[in-house]
């Protein structure tokens, strides 16, 4: 499953993220495999989300969250 097909409440692991043109930045920002990652919300229309990891919260477009590969926990 990818990060975008994930629903509010769920708590999940990143496996793997996809090659694209922001994967540098997004392991810079903490999201890097074996982290633990809680879907706090999305937007009305479903875009943005909200996630929650190590101590701090990130919205991000789900384009982005669909390179990201998780397992839920």
């Amino acid at each position: 499953m990818t990060l975008d097909e994930t629903k509010t409440g769920m708590t999940v692991r990143i496996d793997s993220i996809g090659e694209s043109a922001l994967k540098q930045r997004l392991m810079t920002m903490g999201l890097i495999p074996g982290t633990r990652v809680e879907i706090l919300n999305s937007a009305p229309m479903g875009d943005p989300i909200a996630i929650r990891l190590r101590s701090y919260n990130l919205a991000m477009r789900k384009a982005d969250a669909a390179s990201i590969q998780v397992t839920q926990i």
